[in-house]
């Protein structure tokens, strides 16, 4: 029995033994596993106490009548407090009265002050100050970028393989980085100091992720960064079985807010989504001269509209060489030729500028003015829209709501500074509609005392209106992929497909595109172009795949059309909107709600020569409206 029990606490012995050793495993192996946060547990905030001096002016507002005071307010500035203060100490009614108060003149040795009405301010106290303000301190910052190669784009090739610099600074006098660490991939890395280089593994098409930070003296850690990396091998010398004499090339890309390089576009960083290898397709290039963006389309709306204005020598042509609504006639247009030529070019040099300043493919905003207004940059009373892409009352709510910094800028032009600072989502509707109405005027050139009926100032201003309101489009259809995949809209799609889902969305609203997009993903089709208009309903969503294709064919020198019938000439009614699905989208910037463009009306270019097989791809040439929209 003695024994019996001896075994049994021997037993006992060996199983907490082993416990503990299978917990001293879990615990200790992998030592060089990198903590995701950093220091975590009570790290000090970043934050200073400062001693600031003020001045108080205390101010009366007494009755004319009988000198009472009715209330006494406190500003912190020279000159009369505004109204927006006496509202704060005084009440609404009394800043209403205060407004109303007229100067109190003595004309006549018989006025006297008490024969006034309303009120006066008097200055009682200046009393200087200090107070001690918290303020906030820079957090470390990490930044990345390539070495041991320098990707020159389009290609972004290199002939070694390259590695990720990483290179992080304290803002903190008398601190410094600790070290910095991350991951690529699921591989972990650690560097001591503010310096790491980590070679970089070949990806496929879509690259990996890269998530690192920097831990420093202060006791904290930046916060985590990320970027999208793709380095692609390129030539025989990646076959295992053969020897090649190619000299080893690579495809080097990065899609981060930390890039150094930060030569993707904003497009780009929004979807997290690179272009194909070796650079974007024509339709989304943006060449380096305004001359590769010339054209010669010859454009019957454009013609119309130049005639009209008096610009063009029609004495040989019948009807003064127009068909109805502005449209010409053949007669018409040949005698405008040279100043269609002219005119669709002049905007080329500043689509250019726009290219570069905001990333928007310059070919692609070439082709959307050429879909939409035929370069005449003036107000289509039909549809309500305005300038060289048509931008409606309903298509600013995309601009001024997805695109939170044109938002900043534009808002204070129009509304007082505090009162931007809510948000536009958070706006009244007579203030968003103030913006909406605002932002429309902006882009519209049309202007009758000027010598062509158009301000040409004005028109190349707006280029980079409606560059910022395709962005705004990009950042919407990015949400609305995700609220269907919970995936970034680079990991459900192709660069270029998600540009031809933005140009569905600019044109027929996200409705239709939020619909297709979640029926396909609920058919768990991948998110092709090919597969997501199979499920654009009929009508006008269906009608915006004639719109993309239009915007994205780059056709060859157009064929002689046909004398056009008066029919073919007239524009065709203003579709219905397309409402937006409740569930889109989940989260705004500063809104619970979104509203759904309507769907823009475009130009018929009326009749559109139709391509053909044989023609040759020009890239300098704009596409040709085969169907009219709707």
């Amino acid at each position: 029995m003695f024994k019996s029990k001896l075994d049994h606490i021997w037993i006992i012995f060996l199983t907490v033994a082993i416990l503990t050793g299978v917990l001293a495993g879990l615990i200790f192996t992998n030592p060089n596993k990198v903590e995701a946060y950093g220091f975590n547990a009570n790290t000090p905030e970043r934050k200073a106490h400062i001693t600031v001096s003020y001045t108080t002016y205390e101010w009366w507002l007494l009755t004319w009548a009988h000198s009472q005071v009715v209330c006494q307010i406190y500003v912190e500035h020279e000159g009369l407090p505004d109204s927006s203060e006496i509202g704060y100490y005084c009440g609404e009614q009394v800043k209403r009265d205060w407004l109303k108060t007229s100067p109190c003149e003595f004309s006549d040795e018989i006025t006297r002050a008490e024969h006034c009405s309303g009120f006066y301010l008097h200055l009682v106290n200046i009393t200087p100050g200090e107070r001690l303000i918290e303020v906030d301190l820079m957090p470390p910052e990490v930044f990345v970028d390539i070495a041991n190669c320098n990707p020159q784009p389009p290609d972004n090739r290199c002939e070694t393989l390259p590695s990720l610099q990483f290179t992080a600074i304290e803002p903190l006098p008398n601190e410094q980085i600790i070290n910095i660490q991350g991951y690529i991939g699921a591989e972990p890395f650690s560097c001591e100091g503010s310096e790491c280089s980590v070679p970089l593994p070949a990806t496929g098409n879509q690259g990996i992720r890269a998530t690192f930070w920097a831990e420093s003296s202060f006791g904290d850690a930046s916060t985590p960064f990320t970027a999208r990396v793709r380095v692609i091998p390129w030539g025989d010398f990646t076959a295992p079985d053969t020897q090649s004499s190619d000299q080893p090339q690579w495809y080097v890309d990065i899609i981060s807010s930390q890039y150094f390089g930060g030569a993707e576009s904003p497009a780009s960083q929004i979807w997290s989504s690179f272009p194909a290898v070796g650079g974007p397709p024509l339709w989304l290039s943006s060449p380096d001269h305004p001359d590769a963006l010339i054209s010669t389309q010859p454009y019957y709306y454009l013609a119309g509209s130049l005639i009209a204005q008096g610009l063009v020598d029609v004495q040989g042509c019948s009807n003064g060489g127009l068909e109805s609504f502005n449209y010409a006639n053949q007669c018409g247009l040949e005698a405008a030729r040279p100043l269609i030529d002219q005119w669709q070019n002049q905007f080329n040099s500043e689509i250019i500028r726009v290219a570069n300043e905001t990333g928007v493919p310059a070919q692609l905003m070439k082709n959307i003015f050429s879909r939409e207004s035929q370069f005449w940059p003036g107000f289509s009373s039909d549809y309500n829209e305005a300038g060289l892409g048509h931008l409606s009352d309903i298509g600013a709510d995309t601009v001024l709501l997805w695109n939170p910094s044109f938002f900043s800028q534009f808002c204070p032009l129009i509304l007082d500074s505090s009162v931007c600072q809510r948000g536009f989502g958070n706006l009244d509707l007579a203030e968003q509609e103030m913006l909406r109405g605002a932002l429309v005027q902006k882009v519209n050139a049309a202007c009758p005392e000027c010598p062509m009926g158009i301000d040409l100032s004005q028109a190349n201003f707006s280029i980079s209106i409606f560059a910022r309101s395709l962005l705004a489009n990009c950042e919407q259809v990015s949400q609305i992929i995700y609220n269907a995949t919970r995936q970034e809209a680079g990991e459900a799609s192709t660069y270029e497909d998600l540009w031809r889902f933005t140009l569905i969305n600019y044109n027929a609203g996200p409705g239709c595109l939020s619909n297709a997009i979640q029926q396909a993903t609920n058919a768990r089709y991948a998110l092709t172009w090919e597969n997501v208009i199979q499920f654009l309903e009929p009508g006008i969503c269906q009608t915006s795949i004639d719109y993309v294709n239009d915007i994205t064919y780059m056709p060859g020198i157009a064929t002689p059309t046909p004398e056009p019938t008066a029919d073919q000439a007239l524009p065709t009614q203003q579709p219905t909107m397309t409402s937006t699905p409740t569930s889109m989208p989940t989260s705004t910037p500063g809104s619970d709600g979104q509203p759904t463009p309507t769907p823009t009306a475009t130009i018929s270019d009326y009749p559109a020569p139709e391509p053909t097989a044989t023609e040759p791809v020009n890239p300098t040439q704009q596409p040709t409206d085969t169907n009219p929209y709707p």
